[in-house]
């Protein structure tokens, strides 16, 4: 089941810019235009917790040492 659509238009990304999400069905998961952070979509839910997102290779990305 893909998401809803008026869903996706007011999902946005949990970090401070709150920037829009690209939501990719085939591999379930929405990517920030921004950071390029991908959230995974398990059993048709986002997962919008920055603490399990896959690191983002968008403009802003951080290179982050932990």
């Amino acid at each position: 089941m893909a998401l809803d659509p008026q869903l996706l238009d007011i999902l946005a990304c949990p970090d401070t810019h709150h920037a829009p999400l690209r939501y990719e069905a085939d591999a379930q998961t929405l990517t920030c235009t921004e950071c390029g952070r991908v959230f995974e979509v398990r059993d048709d839910i986002p997962v919008l917790l920055l603490d399990e997102a896959r690191p983002g290779t968008g403009p802003t990305a951080r290179n982050e040492v932990g």
